[in-house]
C-alpha cells in the first residue's frame, strides 16, 4: 500500500486558519484534496492534524466528508506520522502538507513511480527542488520512517519529517526527479497573505474553465499576467526549515 498522509493544522503563525481559508466556496485543504484525488498511485489518504482545540474544526470537517483523519503532536510531527500510518502499515508513505493547493496529482504519480523503480528508500522532486515551492512530493519507505522516528533528535528531524532521512543518504539510498528547466523560483505555496492573494487569483481564472488545470497551464497564466509572481516574491523558501536548524543549534550547543 502507498499512504499518502497530508499534514495540516489551523495554528499556522504567519497565517492563522490558512488550510480553510474559501477558494471559490470551498476551503482551501479540500481544493487540494479534490487535486491529490487525481493520483492514480495513492492508495489511500490521511490528514494528520493535531490533538489541539483549534485543530477541532479542522478534524470535524474532514470526518463530515468522510476523510480518514489522524490528530497527533503539534510539534512532534515526525511522530505524527508515524502513528497516524501504524493503522495501514503501508510499503510507503508520501508526504504531503496541506498548504499546497496547486499540488500537481501527475508530479505525485511521477515521485512515487520513481520510488516504485526499486533501489532507493526515499524520493522526492525537493533534494535539489527545481519545481515551483508548493509542488513538492515526497515519499519514503515506511521502515526507514520507523527508524526516523526512534533516532532523530534534533528540532528540525521532529518537525521535518523526512530531515533526518535525507540527512543520512548513505543509509537510505535516495533518488529526485528534477524539471528540465528550472522552476524553483516560483512560489505557489501557501504561508503568508501574499502567497493567498496569488493562489486565490489562479484558482479563480483557471477552475472555471477546467477544474482540472494543470502546471503548464498555471506557468501559461503566469506568463500572460507576470505582475503576479511579484506579489509573494520576497517570501523566502523554507523559512520554517531554517528557524527549526537555529533551534538546532541552540539545543546542541
Amino acid at each position: 500500500m502507498i499512504l499518502a498522509i497530508l499534514q495540516a493544522r489551523m495554528g499556522s503563525t504567519r497565517l492563522p486558519g490558512k488550510v480553510m481559508l474559501p477558494l471559490l466556496g470551498e476551503p482551501m485543504l479540500f481544493r487540494q484534496i479534490e487535486r491529490i484525488a487525481r493520483a492514480s498511485r495513492i492508495d489511500k489518504l490521511v490528514v494528520a492534524t493535531t490533538t489541539d482545540a483549534d485543530d477541532d474544526i479542522l478534524a470535524g470537517e474532514c470526518a463530515r466528508r468522510r476523510i480518514a483523519v489522524y490528530r497527533g503532536s503539534a510539534s512532534d510531527v515526525l511522530d505524527r506520522f508515524v502513528r497516524a500510518a501504524e493503522a495501514f502499515r503501508p510499503r510507503a508513505v508520501v508526504r504531503l502538507t496541506g498548504d499546497c493547493p496547486l499540488i500537481d496529482w501527475r508530479m505525485i504519480d511521477l515521485v512515487v513511480e520513481t520510488y516504485l523503480k526499486g533501489g532507493v528508500q526515499y524520493a522526492s522532486n525537493i533534494d535539489p527542488p527545481t519545481y515551483p515551492d508548493g509542488l513538492d512530493v515526497e515519499i519514503v519507505d515506511y521502515a526507514a520512517l520507523r527508524i526516523a522516528d526512534a533516532e532523530a533528535l534534533l528540532p528540525s528531524q521532529r518537525e521535518h519529517v523526512t530531515t533526518f532521512i535525507r540527512e543520512h543518504k548513505s543509509r537510505f539510498p535516495a533518488a529526485n526527479v528534477s524539471a528540465e528547466v528550472d522552476l524553483s523560483a516560483h512560489r505557489w505555496t501557501v504561508d503568508e497573505a501574499a502567497d493567498f492573494a496569488l493562489v486565490r487569483d489562479i484558482y479563480e481564472n483557471l477552475y472555471p474553465r477546467n477544474a482540472s488545470f494543470e502546471t503548464a497551464d498555471i506557468l501559461e497564466y503566469l506568463r500572460a499576467h507576470p505582475e503576479l509572481t511579484r506579489l509573494n516574491r520576497h517570501i523566502v523558501r523554507n523559512a520554517g526549515l531554517r528557524q527549526s536548524e537555529a533551534a538546532d543549534g541552540i539545543l546542541v550547543s
